[in-house]
């Protein structure tokens, strides 16, 4: 990201690294790690060069990751450096940031986010880089440009870091400026300060911090509520309508269905025994008045005559003659 190169500033580094450790009571492996990666892969020694490629070779470069699809340049770009004072100033700025967060977070998720705003910072800045060639319809030198280092992640991680209180003042080359938009000051200013920087790698670590830190706000169970919300609308009200009328059936089907009652067709009279329609009041045959209560039914029931009235046949005779020859 810079063309000079400074000689004898690796053992200021290494020094402050050893005196910064040296007080600490817990040292973080995580960010130890991350520094000592970072200068050995800038140092390329011998015994590892058989594994290393040299920094022509993982430049990152948009035109040449999108159309080789080179993961090597994607992923790798992001630990070479192209001097010293580019490699002093990274690290001292890892082992600030990366102590504190470390701390605060632990090495496993540390570590996890660490990966996590690497990969999230190079593919936003590639999709920034290709967005701007294809909406603005002119070769952009953003889309060509070869670019290094591990600032990206570190904008990202200052993102991180100024979460946990966003309103509280911080220092910034000379100037007091909300921790909030520090990383946006120190984006224009290195910009403004160093014209030869990656505006847009900058830039990518900047929205990967805010993107982690909207996820990281989102549980899961939030997360795929979210994303699965929308095609649940769109297919929900079938299901729904579908869901209601099995439930309106399988309620109908238990239910136990009402037995037909039997309707009112005529009623026995007590005296004679004669059927009678059931919309008379007297026995159409021996004129012998419906009792109370006596109810009607199509099935003839067998009663017997002295139970219900003393009438002899003589009787009976004179009242069915006199019933049909009034």
């Amino acid at each position: 990201m810079e063309n000079g190169r400074r000689r004898g500033m690796l053992p200021i580094l290494a020094l402050h690294a050893v005196s910064e450790y040296y007080r600490l009571p817990w040292k973080p492996p995580v960010t130890a790690g991350l520094l000592a990666a970072n200068t050995l892969i800038y140092l390329r020694p011998a015994f590892l060069r058989p594994f290393l490629p040299p920094i022509d070779q993982v430049w990152f470069n948009p035109h040449l990751i999108l159309k080789y699809r080179d993961l090597k340049r994607f992923l790798l770009s992001a630990l070479y450096h192209v001097s010293e004072s580019h490699l002093v100033y990274n690290m001292m700025s890892l082992l600030w940031k990366g102590i504190r967060l470390e701390t605060a977070m632990g090495s496993a998720e540390f570590a996890s986010m660490v990966a996590a705003l690497l990969a999230m910072s190079q593919g936003i800045t590639l999709i920034l880089a290709k967005s701007l060639l294809l909406f603005f319809r002119y070769d952009t030198p953003y889309y060509y440009e070869f670019s290094a280092g591990f600032s990206g992640v570190l904008f990202a991680m200052k993102v991180v870091l100024n979460s946990q209180s966003p309103h509280d003042p911080t220092y910034l080359y000379g100037l007091v400026v909300p921790a909030r938009l520090a990383a946006w000051a120190e984006l224009i200013l290195i910009q403004f300060f160093v014209p030869g920087a990656s505006f847009l790698g900058h830039l990518g670590g900047i929205l990967a911090g805010i993107l982690y830190l909207k996820l990281k706000n989102n549980s899961a169970s939030s997360l795929a509520r979210l994303i699965i919300k929308p095609l649940y609308d769109a297919i929900g009200w079938p299901l729904r309508f579908v869901r209601r009328r099995l439930l309106f059936l399988r309620s109908r089907w238990r239910r136990p269905r009402p037995r037909p009652r039997i309707p009112a067709a005529v009623w026995r009279c007590q005296a004679c025994t004669y059927d009678n329609p059931g919309l008379l009041s007297v026995c159409e045959m021996c004129g012998s008045s419906r009792r109370p209560g006596v109810g009607t039914t199509t099935v003839p029931e067998f009663m017997p005559q002295s139970q219900y009235h003393d009438l002899t046949l003589e009787e009976l005779r004179r009242r069915r003659i006199q019933r049909f020859n009034p």
